[in-house]
């Protein structure tokens, strides 16, 4: 069964108004947090640090917003997550997502059991207004009550605005450094367009690393990735799009538009 968000971020593993003077000390306040309450050792923060340092700002995947993690190791204890806002945002060197004012770190046992819970959290930061509650959240409880959905306005539900007359089911892969972490948080977002579009039954989208990525582009339709990790890709034969906010559901469909060309 996979966990929910409010079951792998804990009340002290909450940081509000904190103090970071660049974006290594912001991941590596989010890894203490991962480190006192056991989760992860002091080796997966380095690992954190490094797989930005070798890989590029491709962690903060959205304006503000750094989602940092590393690959699943003997660093870490168990699945868990940490949350640090920043009292002063940082730049990551990401562009028109910096400055960066919250950092998410995910210290992962393994691929799957954090699923739920990264989809949660696209949800919740892919909403202007509990974007705007987590930002000025006074408290660690309040944030955890907003990340229960407590006090949530009520949404409308969004009509279907497309159907696929095809049967042909596409393969799209989300890509990042490892497969586990920003590559599902672009899965999730793309996935809730497929549903607005009505078209979740003929496209499946997979999240994967770069390596497993090159090896599977002959089979794929399209890869959706960060600048950082398309640079790294270079020519894999089929259509590579860029996204810059991974959870905004308006970039991801532009991006399909153009790749379907509706």
């Amino acid at each position: 069964m996979t966990s929910s968000l409010p079951e792998l971020i804990h009340e002290d593993s909450i940081l509000l108004d904190a103090e970071a003077t660049d974006w290594q000390s912001a991941v590596r306040l989010a890894g203490g947090l991962l480190e006192q309450a056991g989760i992860a050792s002091a080796e997966y923060t380095q690992a954190m640090v490094d797989n930005v340092v070798d890989n590029g700002p491709y962690i903060v995947i959205a304006p503000g917003f750094a989602f940092a993690h590393a690959r699943p190791s003997e660093a870490v204890h168990r699945t868990g997550m940490s949350w640090v806002r920043l009292k002063d945002p940082v730049d990551f060197g990401s562009g028109d997502n910096d400055p960066v004012s919250l950092v998410v770190a995910l210290a992962a046992v393994d691929s799957k059991d954090h699923t739920h819970a990264l989809a949660e959290l696209s949800g919740v930061l892919g909403d202007d207004d509990l974007r705007a509650a987590v930002d000025t959240a006074p408290s660690p409880e309040a944030i955890t009550a907003i990340l229960r959905g407590e006090d949530q306005p009520t949404k409308t539900p969004e009509t279907t605005k497309k159907s696929s007359g095809g049967s042909e089911q596409h393969l799209i892969l989300t890509v990042c450094g490892n497969g586990l972490g920003t590559s599902l948080f672009l899965k999730n977002t793309l996935e809730g367009v497929l549903d607005t579009w009505g078209w979740g039954r003929f496209l499946n989208v997979e999240a994967t690393d770069t390596i497993s990525a090159r090896g599977r582009a002959s089979e794929a339709k399209a890869i959706l990735t960060s600048g950082e990790i398309a640079k790294s890709l270079g020519d894999v034969g089929i259509p590579v799009k860029v996204i810059e906010n991974f959870t905004s559901k308006n970039e991801l469909d532009s991006a399909l538009r153009e790749l379907y060309d509706v």
